[in-house]
């Protein structure tokens, strides 16, 4: 199986940006589908970004759309989110996930999973 490790997260006031890497291991990355997902405190984990193995395809949940951006490196096996004009509601414990048979955005989907990072976003 492939391993997932998330960095990027930390603290940052409204407005702000943050940048968050999913770096993949024991598997190429370039055969999965991958997605970001997010949980805040006492809340449903909810998709955030999702991009086609190729990179060719995104989709993002309406909150987020047109602030944040997935893109992947597949020569790096890293998975980025850009996050720009960042929210208060945005705080939460990030992770990426891989699927290597679907891709939507149901969390069942999909079948390996980072620790998470999390993301702080102040008033």
């Amino acid at each position: 199986q492939v391993q997932l490790v998330e960095s990027g997260g930390g603290l940052v006031q409204a407005g702000g940006s943050l940048r968050l890497s999913c770096a993949a291991s024991g598997h190429t990355l370039s055969v999965y589908n991958m997605a970001w997902f997010r949980q805040g405190p006492g809340k449903e984990r909810e998709f955030v970004a999702g991009i086609n193995w190729s990179g060719t395809s995104t989709d993002y949940a309406n909150s987020v759309k047109g602030r944040f951006t997935i893109s992947r490196d597949n020569a790096k096996n890293t998975v980025y989110l850009q996050m720009n004009s960042l929210k208060p509601e945005d705080t939460a414990v990030y992770s990426c996930a891989a699927a290597d048979r679907s891709y939507g955005r149901s969390r069942d989907e999909y079948a390996y999973w980072g620790q998470g990072t999390q993301v702080t976003v102040s008033s």
